[in-house]
């Protein structure tokens, strides 16, 4: 592989992560967990996690407040990842997932991170900017922090497309819509999203395929759609992908998708094509799910998974 640059991965609302595994759950009653698990965790953290754990060198750039935000810095560093976050007053949120063993079932409880000082976005961005510089790729991920702008995005588009590196949107609503005016290399909503974002139900795949062109003529230069269990399918604005991943037994598939975008990244920016950089991807998300923390994969799982995944030019 030849060196690059760092990887810019930038969200704004970071978290610490718990995952809690019962072997039966009941609702309305006392439940006691076999096992607790905490970590850092929020969608640009999990990417750079994935980034790190591939050989990348992925930053984690954004905002981190309070004991949770010392607890997240530490487990980062911990990790060897490179950060450059803002200290901001708003205490990092927390967020829980609850395992159900005999279920087999994934219950996500989300707190909502909280609003940051209009002057904590300049500094963050002042951060940005210079390290785009020499930067292969930025990857932008989650929901902006409420109350935040919601052309942040669209900003740090335009600013990786001045320094020529792949930007890349991991979002929905008002921050993907806004990043399209500024023709990001890449998005990745998943079905529900990208419904969300023309405006109308999309009922099989030839109505998602339409709405993938869609995407690209307001200013996506490629864009992949995933569906959990459903095949990916991917549009470079000439053709079409569409990529069955790996069976496999689950121990907790959140994440997942902040996994595949990992994967995609290192792949495009060793210059594959977008099918078989969806290849990779697609191992990723699978080996993330075999794991009990988001984001904490397994570089053996992706190398053996990405042999089991099923890429079909449309």
């Amino acid at each position: 592989m030849i060196p690059h640059g760092t990887i810019l991965c930038i969200g704004t609302t970071p978290a610490v992560q718990r995952v809690m595994i019962f072997r039966s759950l009941a609702l309305d009653a006392v439940n006691r967990a076999v096992l607790t698990l905490d970590g850092a965790a929020g969608k640009a953290v999990n990417v750079a996690k994935v980034l790190r754990a591939l050989g990348e060198r992925p930053v984690a750039i954004g905002f981190l407040g309070g004991d949770r935000g010392d607890f997240l810095r530490s487990a980062l560093e911990a990790m060897g990842i490179e950060l450059d976050f803002v200290n901001v007053a708003a205490r990092t949120r927390q967020c829980v997932t609850v395992i159900d063993q005999s279920a087999g079932t994934h219950t996500e409880l989300v707190e909502e991170s909280r609003p940051v000082d209009p002057a904590d976005f300049e500094r963050l961005r002042a951060i940005i900017r210079p390290r785009i510089a020499g930067s292969p790729a930025v990857v932008m991920s989650g929901t902006i922090t409420p109350g935040g702008p919601a052309d942040f995005y669209f900003h740090c588009t335009r600013m990786a497309a001045e320094a020529g590196a792949l930007s890349v949107v991991d979002a929905q609503g008002t921050a993907l819509v806004e990043a399209l005016n500024a023709r990001p290399g890449l998005v990745k909503p998943n079905r529900a999203e990208l419904a969300a974002t023309v405006g109308h139900a999309l009922n099989d795949e030839p109505a998602v395929r339409l709405a993938m062109r869609e995407l690209c003529d307001r200013g996506a230069q490629r864009i992949v759609v995933t569906a959990g269990k459903v095949p990916t399918l991917a549009f470079d604005g000439a053709s079409f992908w569409k990529m069955v991943g790996p069976q496999i037994a689950a121990v907790n598939p959140i994440g997942s998708g902040d996994a595949f975008t990992a994967g995609l990244v290192a792949r495009l920016v060793r210059g594959d094509d977008l099918g078989e950089a969806c290849r990779w991807a697609s191992a990723a998300g699978a080996a993330n799910a075999l794991t009990p923390l988001a984001g904490e994969v397994n570089r053996e799982d992706v190398e053996r998974l990405a042999r089991e995944v099923n890429v079909e030019p449309l």
